[in-house]
């Protein structure tokens, strides 16, 4: 086998970001880091989960899940420098692409006005090969990507146009973490105990992975070092970088 392909350098002159995730959560399991970093230059990033969530632990009735899950991923945010996040509330492990959710993630990139948009990886998996990927997480970075040019158009949900709300046509590049096919990369290395921290912060969730013995920790390690290799430093972030061509 070669060597892995180079991940080149994200650009960094932007100043607002929105992450539109599927689940708490989400973000913290590769992303986090990043948002660290990002933060720490002073840029703002906001947080956006279409679900709380609330199908996600097995033991725990979805009701309480969505509290529990809601005041974890506030938490974990806080670590990475995140103040707001919001809860769309889309039913957990039922979400569809299609018009709704466009019009949903639409209305928030019509608010937050953001520069990146940041989402999950949408790819049907993880690996480019058979680590299959969740529907929740297609459904949304699909829908996201549709979103990012529809915030821009006033003649597609035109109702949101009230309050002072404007089209926003200025998302420069939507960026997909994790996703196998990732040609750039950020460097993490003087964040990733602050990426680590934020993904224990989700202590119900994990708690109800497997046998309870899962190791935030071991596991980041296991996708920074990766992607910390091809840019040539020691932990690294992985990206799809899509441009928005508007014209």
């Amino acid at each position: 086998m070669g060597q892995p392909e180079p991940l080149t350098p994200v650009v960094e002159d932007w100043q607002r970001a929105l992450a539109v995730v599927a689940h708490p959560d989400d973000l913290e399991f590769g992303a986090a880091a990043a948002v660290a970093r990002w933060t720490g230059q002073g840029k703002e990033v906001v947080y956006s989960l279409v679900t709380s969530g609330e199908a996600g632990i097995d033991a725990v009735p979805p009701d309480r899940a969505r509290v529990l899950r809601e005041e974890e991923q506030r938490a974990s945010a806080r670590v990475v420098g995140v103040t707001t996040v919001e809860f769309l509330g889309l039913p957990d492990g039922l979400l569809e692409y299609g018009v709704p959710l466009r019009r949903a993630i639409t209305e928030v990139i019509r608010r937050h006005r953001p520069d990146i948009v940041i989402t999950n990886n949408f790819r049907e998996t993880w690996d480019g090969a058979t680590a299959l990927n969740q529907a929740d997480h297609i459904a949304t970075g699909q829908a996201t990507l549709d979103a990012a040019r529809d915030a821009g158009n006033r003649w597609i949900f035109p109702e949101q146009l009230t309050d002072g709300v404007e089209p926003w046509n200025r998302v420069r590049q939507v960026w997909a973490a994790a996703s196998p096919r990732s040609r750039h990369g950020v460097d993490v290395t003087d964040t990733f105990a602050a990426g680590v921290a934020s993904l224990r912060a989700h202590e119900a969730y994990l708690r109800g992975l497997g046998d309870g013995g899962f190791d935030p920790e071991e596991f980041l390690e296991g996708v920074s070092r990766p992607a910390g290799t091809r840019l040539g430093v020691r932990y690294g972030a992985a990206f799809e970088v899509l441009p928005l061509d508007l014209h």
